[in-house]
């Protein structure tokens, strides 16, 4: 999973910040945005057709990790 992670990075001078696909322009929120539009695995590939199955897989990973942390009630 590591490997996979690898792949997202994190540039201020590159779209703001945000988390990117490979040092791309292409963020992790344009690839879920196509999901999110009802794109299968296969059309985001050939929309944005620089991305590799593995991109696709980094970018949930990474969501998933940014999202899965415990809520503390009080």
């Amino acid at each position: 999973m590591n490997e996979l992670l690898k792949r997202i990075t994190i540039n201020p001078e590159q779209c703001s910040g945000r988390p990117c696909i490979r040092g791309m322009r292409i963020r992790v929120t344009d690839i879920l945005d196509l999901f999110v539009a009802g794109l299968s695995s296969e059309q985001v590939l050939i929309e944005l057709p620089d991305l590799e199955r593995e991109d696709l897989q980094a970018a949930f990973l990474y969501a998933k990790q940014k999202l899965d942390y415990p809520v503390l009630a009080a």
